[in-house]
């Protein structure tokens, strides 16, 4: 199952609501100002960190680059490109957006 987060972890929970629902093997994609949980160094790093062992994390690359932040993402997550985006989506038997 694909889980797309658009927003911040730092405004909303989803996040938070994504990671108690995620079963291992599934992928989080984080876009828009939910890049920012990809983030080093920051109050959700290490819960991230964590739930990598079971679930793998992409974030959107034009995200990244339009607020500036491409150099800090964390070692283990894969940035994809908008090709990339719809190949995560087609690829996968569900799709689930965390508001």
């Amino acid at each position: 199952m694909l889980h797309i987060v658009n927003k911040s972890p730092f405004e909303r929970d989803s996040l938070e609501s994504c990671l108690r629902h995620a079963i291992p093997g599934s992928t989080i994609l984080l876009i828009e100002d939910g890049i920012y949980a990809a983030l080093n160094n920051t109050a959700v790093a290490n819960k991230v960190t964590e739930a990598m062992s079971e679930v793998k994390f992409c974030v959107l690359e034009a995200d990244l680059e339009a607020r500036g932040v491409s150099e800090k993402v964390m070692e283990g997550i894969e940035q994809v490109d908008y090709a990339g985006f719809v190949d995560l989506v087609t690829e996968s038997d569900r799709v689930q957006s965390w508001l």
